[in-house]
């Protein structure tokens, strides 16, 4: 009782608030601008977090990245332009509705959706706790090893249709973790003798280039066009109502992005399609689907807003993080000693009681928000393209050198935005690189680590949980290799 009213006070402080207010209110603006997302927002804002309390960087981070999943709906409801990349599938529902005149109905019932898959990943976070620090125990140097190889395995095999690349991108990463003094020994690898390469490639740096930067440089090469502000009729209100004559789909979309969220790699992209596919099936009016159908917008919203809170189990019961954005936030536990993993349940549950606290809040705060304020958030859509690229250009500049006061960091992270330019507009995936760094990093360490046990490549995988963990691995090659192969022999089926 003592650590849960310690948690909740520290919760209640007022600079944990005011996060929690300008992370939910700038995440659902930055979601309803077409163009810009989570990912560059935190990228950018991740360097001032540093100086932060943890529990208060975390929240702001926490707040922009489930707040702009609601706020990417707005759009792709209204225009049929996703501000978020997840939100793609809101369109196929949502814009139909708005052409039928029932855009405030498609609003609410995305609102109503959001609200349901957030809360619904955060009760499943705070229940699986206890087991989390029961199982986490059992978890040593080998066997987190494996799990963090099983996280880039994932990763390559969850981008269907590029896996090659993902594969080449994940090694990228993986080296460019090497660059530099090694922490042992401190030899020199890759540096090539040149000074700037000895401290490697700073994390934050390569993400402002990766995520920032290249979307600035998209931005900036498209052509500015004047958006008229879109219809909005109907009750806001009505989707709360709705909702409920829906409850097997927001329930079983919900599971499916708690679900998706909890495994390495995979994320709100595959949540919202097997939610989309698995509604679609069990539907009385399937026909309805892309043309209208409240279950589809249900499904694909609820599973998606369910996967920020899920993401956050590897990552604390691990320190292994799932995708980009739990890779931005392991940074801050880190700069504040605070590391993800077995311990923490034991050293610090008073601080993973205000994160729960934090995540429930946030989710509360954004439904009241958008249901008073959507109509004022509407114009948001017209900021100009060009304007946004030049204001995400200056901003990131200014956070790359804010970090060391260091001219080299603002020319690499120059380098990595044009190499982010350059994969965006060959439609690859980024996300491999960011991982393969993190994920790259925890596998060399708990390798060394595990060196002293280990006589030969056998013993790697002779304990319960590696040996399970291996098992996995190959069972998911095994099958990513036969689909392919099956999609080879039958290109029909693919396509049909």
């Amino acid at each position: 009782m003592d650590l849960l009213l310690e948690g909740l006070a520290a919760i209640l402080r007022l600079d944990v608030l005011a996060a929690l207010v300008a992370g939910s209110v700038g995440g659902v603006v930055i979601g309803a601008i077409p163009g810009v997302g989570p990912a560059v927002a935190i990228a950018i804002i991740l360097p001032a977090t540093f100086a932060l309390d943890p529990i208060v960087g975390l929240t702001l981070l926490l707040g922009i990245y489930g707040a702009s999943m609601y706020g990417g709906a707005i759009p792709a409801i209204l225009i049929n332009t996703p501000g978020t990349p997840v939100n793609a599938l809101t369109t196929y529902d949502g814009y139909p509705l708005t052409r039928n005149h029932e855009s405030r109905r498609a609003l609410s019932l995305a609102y109503s959706a959001s609200f349901v898959g957030g809360i619904f990943s955060v009760l499943c976070l705070i229940a699986l706790s206890p087991v989390i620090a029961k199982v986490a125990p059992l978890f040593g140097s080998r066997d987190i090893f494996m799990a963090a190889l099983l996280g880039l395995v994932l990763v390559v095999i969850a981008h269907r249709g590029h896996s090659l690349a993902a594969g080449m991108l994940v090694c990228f990463g993986v080296f460019l973790n090497t660059v530099g003094l090694e922490s042992i020994n401190y030899s020199k690898r890759y540096a090539f003798d040149q000074s700037w390469l000895f401290s490697g490639f700073n994390l934050i740096v390569v993400l402002l280039g990766l995520f920032a930067l290249s979307q600035a440089f998209l931005l900036l090469n498209r052509r500015d066009e004047r958006k008229p502000l879109p219809e909005f009729e109907g009750n806001l209100f009505s989707g709360l109502k709705e909702l409920f004559e829906h409850k097997r789909v927001a329930g079983t979309s919900s599971a499916f992005g708690v679900v998706m969220g909890i495994i390495p790699g995979v994320g709100e992209f595959l949540a919202q399609f097997f939610s989309y596919t698995l509604a679609q099936k069990l539907s009385r009016r399937p026909e309805l689907f892309g043309k209208g159908s409240p279950e589809g917008l249900i499904a694909s919203e609820a599973a998606n807003n369910a996967v920020p809170a899920a993401a956050m189990i590897p990552l604390l019961a691990l320190g292994i993080p799932g995708e980009a954005l739990t890779a931005m936030m392991l940074s801050v536990f880190y700069v504040h000693n605070i590391i993800p993993g077995p311990a923490l349940f034991q050293t610090r549950p008073e601080f993973l009681i205000s994160l729960y606290a934090a995540l429930f809040l946030v989710n509360v705060l954004i439904l009241v928000f958008l249901l008073t304020t959507t109509r004022t958030i509407l114009h948001v859509v017209r900021v100009p393209s060009r304007f946004l690229g030049v204001s995400i250009l200056m901003l990131s500049f200014v956070g790359v050198y804010s970090l060391r006061n260091s001219m080299i960091d603002c020319a690499i992270c120059a380098v990595f935005g044009l190499l982010g330019y350059w994969l965006k507009r060959l439609q690859l995936p980024i996300v491999p690189i960011i991982l393969g760094m993190v994920l790259g990093g925890i596998m060399e360490q708990k390798f060394r680590s595990s060196l002293a046990r280990v006589d030969t490549p056998l013993d790697f995988i002779d304990r319960p949980v590696s040996g399970t963990i291996f098992a996995i691995i190959v069972i998911a090659l095994v099958a990513h290799f036969a689909a392919l192969y099956y999609r080879r022999r039958h290109p029909e089926a693919s396509h049909g």
